[in-house]
C-alpha cells in the first residue's frame, strides 16, 4: 500500500481501476461462495447453522462437532428424503458435506449419539429448479437410495468392527452396548443384504439356521453368549468371520443397483420384518433389543419411500399424504419407549404397547403395498 504514493498519477490511477475491479471481482467470488457456504456448530444438546437461507447449488456444510458423543449431519427434503449425510464426526472433528440442493424448504439435523430423529431446523433455498419428468424422478430414486445404502453400510462397517473388537477383547459390557448400535445399521438396509445368498443368514441368522444344514454364527450366535452365558472367550473366530462377512456384505451391497419397484418391495419387506419378529421378541430372544431393530427397519423403510417420493408426488400425491401421516403415527408410537440414546427392552413392554406398535405398523403397511403398483405405472 505504501509504495503506490511514489507510482507517477497516470500510473496510480491504472492501480486504482486495477484494484478496485479485483477487490469487485473478490467480493463477487466471496458473496457466491457465502450463499453456499454453512458453518454448522453441533452439541449434545444443539445444532446452528450460521445461515439458513441458501441459493439454488451445491452447498457446502462445515460440520464441527463441539459436544461429547459422536454425531451426524444430515439435509432431508420432504418425508426424511436424505440429500446428503456425513457420518462418524467425533467430538472435536470437523467434516465437511457437499450436496447439490435445488429450490424448496428442507430440514437439517444433527444426531448427537448417531440416533434417533436428531435435533432439527429448517433450510430454505431459492433459485430456479427444473420439474423433474416421471420417468427421470424413478432414475434419481435409485441413484438417491444408493447413497442412503453407502452411508448406511459403512456406519454398519465401522460399529461392526468395533463390537468385534470388544468380544476378542472380552469386554462384556462394552460389546452388549455395542450390539443393538451395529445391528440398527444393518437393519436400516436388510432389504439389499437379503439378496446376498448365504450372506445373510450367516450374519443375520438365528439359530433355527442348524435346521437348515448351516452353522449358527454372527450376530445372534454371540447375543446368545453375552447374555445367556456371558461367556465370549471363545467367541473370537465367530467375531472375526462377522467382521469378513460385513465386510463382503458391505462391498456388494454398495455395487448392487436396486430397481424403483425393488426400493417398493424392500420398504414393505422392512415393515413385514417388525410385524413377524420385532413385535413378537423372535428376532432378539436373548438380548430384548428388538426395539432397536424395530426402529431400523421403520428408518430403512421410510428411506426408501423417500427416494421415490417425487415420482410418488406426481403419479399420486394423495398415497404421499397418507404416508406421511402413517410414517408420523408409527414414529410417535414408537418414540413413546425411548430410554435416552436407545429403547426400552421388548420385555418392558406391556400387551397393550406392543398391541399399539403393531397396530400402528398394520396401519403404514397398508398405503406402502400400494406403492409398488403406482411405481409400476
Amino acid at each position: 500500500m505504501r509504495t503506490t504514493r511514489f507510482l507517477v498519477p497516470a500510473a496510480a490511477g491504472v492501480l486504482a481501476v486495477s484494484s478496485l475491479t479485483a477487490c469487485s471481482d473478490g467480493d463477487d467470488r466471496d458473496a457466491a461462495k457465502a450463499a453456499h457456504a454453512v458453518d454448522v456448530k453441533a452439541t449434545d444438546a444443539s445444532c446452528e447453522l450460521d445461515v439458513t437461507d441458501l441459493a439454488a447449488g451445491q452447498a457446502t456444510f462445515t460440520v464441527t462437532n463441539s459436544g461429547g458423543k459422536v454425531t451426524e449431519f444430515y439435509v432431508y427434503a420432504a418425508g426424511d428424503r436424505v440429500m446428503g449425510e456425513v457420518e462418524n464426526i467425533a467430538p472435536g472433528l470437523t467434516r465437511e458435506l457437499r450436496v447439490e440442493l435445488p429450490a424448496g424448504t428442507y430440514e437439517t439435523a444433527c444426531k448427537p449419539g448417531m440416533s434417533g430423529r436428531g435435533i432439527r431446523g429448517a433450510l430454505k433455498v431459492t433459485g430456479t429448479a427444473a420439474t423433474v419428468a416421471p420417468d427421470a424422478a424413478l432414475a434419481q430414486a435409485t441413484a438417491s437410495y444408493q447413497r442412503y445404502v453407502v452411508s448406511q453400510t459403512g456406519a454398519l462397517l465401522t460399529r461392526t468392527e468395533e463390537f468385534v473388537a470388544a468380544v476378542k477383547a472380552g469386554d462384556v459390557a462394552k460389546a452388549k452396548a455395542l450390539y443393538p448400535v451395529a445391528r440398527t445399521y444393518w437393519e436400516r438396509i436388510e432389504p439389499v443384504a437379503e439378496t446376498f445368498g448365504d450372506l445373510d443368514p450367516r450374519i443375520d441368522g438365528r439359530e433355527e439356521v442348524v435346521e437348515e444344514g448351516m452353522e449358527f454364527t454372527g450376530f445372534h450366535r454371540i447375543e446368545k453368549d453375552l447374555w445367556v452365558s456371558g461367556d465370549i472367550s471363545a467367541d473370537g473366530p465367530i467375531a472375526d468371520r462377522l467382521l469378513a462377512d460385513v465386510k463382503e456384505i458391505v462391498a456388494k451391497a454398495n455395487a448392487e443397483k436396486l430397481t424403483p419397484l425393488q426400493l417398493a418391495n424392500g420398504a414393505k419387506a422392512l415393515l413385514d420384518e417388525v410385524a413377524s419378529g420385532k413385535i413378537t421378541g423372535e428376532e432378539e430372544r436373548y438380548s430384548h433389543t428388538d426395539l432397536w431393530d424395530f426402529n431400523g427397519n421403520l428408518e430403512g423403510s421410510k428411506a426408501a419411500i423417500a427416494a421415490l417420493r417425487p415420482a410418488l408426488e406426481q403419479r399420486s400425491p394423495e398415497l404421499v399424504a397418507q404416508l406421511d401421516r402413517e410414517f408420523a403415527n408409527a414414529e410417535q408410537a414408537l418414540a413413546r419407549h425411548r430410554v435416552g440414546d436407545g429403547w426400552m427392552l421388548h420385555t418392558q413392554l406391556t400387551k397393550a404397547e406392543l398391541k399399539e406398535l403393531s397396530d400402528t405398523i398394520n396401519a403404514l403397511a397398508e398405503p406402502i403395498s400400494k406403492v409398488a403398483a403406482v411405481v409400476a405405472r
